[in-house]
């Protein structure tokens, strides 16, 4: 039913520099995979394959990773090496990817409505932010289990983590009413709130599935937060007119726009190569 998903990867990755002064976040490795990579897979299992990425001045590493180099290919033909390649060309043969620029970085609310020539406006879409890593060795990826909820109430949907108190200065934090384990009806949906404001410590992380009246909820809504187009800010304004759901999700999510949340991300799936190997 979900078979576009949206891929925001305009930003300049400052935390990162100087390694981010000419490669995109987003390709940063994990292992030997980008971060964009696991993305683009976990949207491949939720049933997405058409890719929408936004990106920005500096970011045609990601256009290149997605597509064929037949120089490479062509240089380790035969070779141990070979297989090396599976992957991504399995992702390359099975997805179609579409682009466009953010030329401004107006917040993520901006970005997503720029998508809007790509995803459409008939149809649900995912979006996923490649630099929250998430995983869930235990059973389905965190967007298939979105989607299975999209499945049955047919609205919005953030997925949700808990975060300590002292940390829900750094996210969007909903207040919602509990329907059923683990999901929310969302009735305020606040930007990076004061600490002792919050009305909760349900963070949203990076990923959404969104209806396609998103957009004219965006294009109404007023800067916030630093003066940016914040999604949240209109999915607060759509839950106050409809229904948006939150999901607490299970699994793990690595915040790798940071440094520490790239190393943990680093750590953990080095562990589980070496189980696999064992």
């Amino acid at each position: 039913m979900i078979k576009r998903c949206l891929f925001p990867a305009a930003g300049y990755g400052t935390r990162f520099l100087p390694a981010t002064k000419a490669m995109p976040k987003e390709m940063l490795p994990i292992l030997t995979k980008p971060l964009i990579q696991y993305g683009v897979e976990e949207a491949m299992e939720a049933g997405c394959d058409i890719m929408a990425i936004i990106t920005g001045r500096g970011k045609r590493a990601i256009t290149d990773h997605f597509d064929i180099s037949y120089e490479l290919e062509h240089q380790i033909q035969g070779s141990s090496k070979e297989s090396m390649l599976t992957d991504i060309r399995n992702i390359i043969d099975k997805c179609t990817f579409t682009y466009t620029r953010q030329n401004e970085m107006k917040g993520l609310g901006d970005a997503i409505y720029k998508g809007k020539v790509l995803v459409g406006s008939s149809a649900p879409f995912a979006v996923v932010l490649a630099d929250d890593l998430c995983v869930n060795p235990d059973g389905d990826g965190i967007l298939t289990q979105m989607v299975k909820l999209y499945e049955k109430y047919k609205c919005c949907i953030v997925a949700t983590m808990e975060v300590p108190k002292e940390e829900v200065h750094k996210y969007g934090v909903i207040e919602g009413k509990a329907m059923e384990d683990g999901v929310f009806m969302v009735s305020n949906m606040i930007e990076k709130p004061d600490n002792d404001k919050a009305p909760s410590n349900l963070a949203v992380i990076g990923r959404y599935i969104l209806t396609p009246d998103i957009f004219e909820m965006i294009q109404n809504t007023k800067p916030g937060k630093n003066g940016e187009l914040q999604i949240t800010d209109a999915l607060c304004s759509q839950a106050k007119k409809g229904m948006v759901l939150a999901y607490k999700f299970k699994g793990k999510r690595f915040d790798c726009g940071s440094v520490d949340g790239f190393v943990e991300a680093t750590n953990y799936f080095y562990e589980l190569e070496k189980k696999k190997e064992e």
